[in-house]
């Protein structure tokens, strides 16, 4: 069964295809449980309600921890409160923000 770290570091690989930071960096992901019989339930959120690209953003974060070993299922619940803010983002998420151009 893989951890918490485990499951967030898989999670890296995921990106808001109108923002070129992931979606841990982009602070995201509100939680992260994992049973001991190998269930992922990820809580997040997206940076907009009606995000158009919430099937795909939940698409490849349900594959991307579905590669790690011992994981049997994934869930992604999307959650609107608290509502994502820019505060939320990681201090790398920021600096890769500046880097494409974007004021944070």
């Amino acid at each position: 069964m893989p951890s918490q770290a485990q499951v967030l570091e898989a999670l890296k690989v995921v990106k808001d295809p109108e923002i070129p930071v992931n979606v841990v960096d982009l602070g995201l992901i509100y939680g992260v449980d994992v049973s001991e019989a190998g269930n992922v339930e990820i809580t997040m959120t997206l940076t907009s309600v009606g995000c158009p690209v919430q099937d795909l953003i939940r698409a490849d974060a349900e594959m991307a921890v579905m590669r790690l070993d011992g994981v049997n299922q994934v869930e992604v619940d999307f959650v609107w409160s608290p509502p994502w803010a820019p505060e939320k983002m990681s201090d790398d998420g920021k600096r890769q923000m500046r880097m494409f151009g974007f004021n944070v």
